[in-house]
């Protein structure tokens, strides 16, 4: 998250205090559901060490959240763009499918604007689904390196802080923490917070984000991210709907089956790209 670092309840300042960082994309509950979720629903030909380790997932799939530690100048400057993607301030031009580094020379020349405060966080999920990739391709060459299992957990955990970002809708729109009015002012802030709590707040388990879900293979990961982001999108007004409705602060039925439908949907995404990366691992051809 950019500027959102700002913009979060008091009650969310506290909890990122414990974590060394002002906000986070979920809560840290939140994006550990999501990991966990995931890793429980990985199909038996992905390596034991990947299927059993939910709880090292969780706990990485927070360190990007911890990257943007107010001490860390240079880290959290890196950091922070790759946490959302505000698809307004694109104007209908599409994100390179090459790498950031095109998109930050389109963004500059062609919009005028600054792609850390625009958002990269397609290019953050791509480049750790295949460092994950890579990761694997090592596994599958040296399974008795004990080092390799430790990296693939790394790479698997921050990859599962980024889709679980993808998500939660306000992390696609400049709209991410109240809408600007005509006067200047601006309508529901405090919003963001309300939903990156939630899943926390209101005990949405693992266990009941992982039901049902089946790790499937995707044929083209930059389109099939960027489509997930586009539909994220799509739920914005409805977000905007149930906090006018105070469904955020007191929870209905609704409203909670809302959230976790985007944690499932986080969860799906995560499961699918560890999936793929397994799978696209084997023909991977070597590093040297």
């Amino acid at each position: 998250m950019k500027r959102r670092t700002f913009v979060l309840l008091l009650a969310t300042v506290v909890v990122a205090g414990l974590f060394g960082s002002f906000a986070m994309g979920w809560w840290a509950g939140g994006h550990e559901t999501v990991a966990e979720a995931a890793a429980a629903r990985l199909p038996d030909d992905v390596p034991a060490f990947y299927r059993s380790g939910g709880k090292h997932l969780a706990h990485f799939a927070v360190d990007p959240d911890r990257w943007k530690n107010r001490e860390m100048n240079f880290l959290r400057r890196e950091e922070e763009g790759n946490h959302f993607l505000d698809l307004e301030d694109l104007e209908g031009k599409k994100l390179p499918a090459t790498h950031r580094y095109d998109a930050m020379k389109m963004i500059y020349t062609d919009l005028k604007k600054d792609p850390n405060k625009l958002g990269m966080l397609p290019y953050a999920i791509v480049e750790y689904y295949e460092k994950l990739t890579v990761g694997f391709y090592d596994y599958r060459k040296a399974p008795t390196n004990a080092s390799i299992p430790m990296k693939c957990l790394v790479h698997g955990g921050t990859l599962a802080h980024y889709t679980g970002d993808a998500a939660m809708p306000l992390h696609t729109t400049r709209d991410y923490d109240g809408k600007v009015q005509a006067d200047g002012t601006t309508k529901q802030k405090g919003i963001h917070a309300k939903i990156d709590g939630f899943p926390e707040k209101n005990k949405i388990t693992p266990e009941e984000v992982c039901r049902g879900l089946e790790a499937k293979k995707i044929d083209d990961v930059w389109a099939h991210v960027n489509k997930f982001i586009a539909e994220s999108h799509t739920h914005i007004e409805k977000c905007y709907e149930f906090d006018a409705a105070g469904a955020f602060d007191k929870p209905t039925a609704e409203s909670r089956a809302f959230i976790l439908a985007r944690v499932r949907a986080g969860a799906q995404l995560t499961l699918d790209l560890w999936y793929t990366a397994w799978l696209r691992s084997e023909k991977l051809p070597g590093h040297w």
